[in-house]
């Protein structure tokens, strides 16, 4: 009976670390992140912008999706390496982006020489 019990023993303790080596991976198995994008709405208005500055957490490498709603067109500056800059039309619409490098980004108008919000990439 021992030689028994010590082999499920070890069978149990061996089913167990290869579980655990294998367990559910919280970043859907990418490398630095979410699939899931974070979403920042930003609203360009009379002139002015919103958010104003906001700090956003996102991990590397995860999508990020800027819906833009603007009454006239204008350009988003991402000040990621490399830099981006991403024009945008009246309306509304959705720009992706990824940042890979963790550190924090600054997205900003140039036009209303503004930061709309900065990016803390972990």
């Amino acid at each position: 009976m021992r030689g028994t019990t010590a082999r499920w023993i070890t069978l149990t303790l061996l089913v167990g670390a290869a579980l655990s080596a294998c367990g559910s991976d919280d970043n859907n198995g990418t490398d630095g992140g979410s699939e899931d994008p974070v979403v920042v709405q930003i609203t360009f208005e009379n002139g002015e912008v919103e958010p104003n500055g906001e700090r956003i957490e996102v991990d590397a490498g995860q999508p990020i999706d800027l819906e833009v709603t603007a009454d006239e067109p204008g350009e988003i500056h991402i000040h990621s390496d490399p830099e981006q800059e991403i024009p945008y039309d009246t309306g509304t619409e959705t720009i992706k982006i990824q940042i890979d490098k963790p550190g924090v980004v600054e997205v900003e108008s140039h036009d209303l020489d503004q930061v709309i919000v900065q990016l803390e990439v972990r």
